[in-house]
């Protein structure tokens, strides 16, 4: 996720605030499906997530996993040597440890990104449905 403009990624965050699906689209239409398919994942789409592992995308999936506090797509992250998407997944968990880190290496939007996930996924009902990575 580094390697996106700071731009793209406001549109990623904005897609867990909005309404009408307008930034969801402007990923899709603007060469970012696996961040619109992440979006949609963290959000309970079983179909986003099959998508993400289907387009070699499998540390996005992995990185939905740990965000749900899955232990296994926490140690798939690590196996595989995803740190930052591991200290991702911390500061969307909030621990202390991520978000000293991020804010340390004066990535802001990443803290913005993990509250945006956080507010959205602290006030959606439990969905226990939802697979397991």
């Amino acid at each position: 996720m580094i390697n996106y403009d700071v731009n793209t990624l406001l549109a990623f965050g904005e897609t867990f605030s909005e309404e009408k699906g307008e930034f969801h689209q402007w990923l899709l239409n603007n060469g970012f499906p696996e961040l619109a398919a992440l979006s949609s994942a963290i959000r309970g789409s079983y179909e986003a997530r099959d998508w993400l592992l289907k387009h070699n995308f499998p540390e996005l999936a992995a990185l939905d996993g740990a965000i749900d506090n899955q232990h296994q797509a926490y140690m798939w992250l690590k196996k595989f040597n995803f740190d930052f998407l591991i200290i991702f997944a911390d500061a969307v968990n909030e621990k202390e440890a991520a978000l000293k880190w991020f804010k340390e290496k004066d990535l802001e939007i990443f803290l913005l990104l993990a509250n945006k996930i956080r507010h959205f996924r602290n006030n959606q009902p439990y969905n226990y449905h939802k697979l397991h990575f």
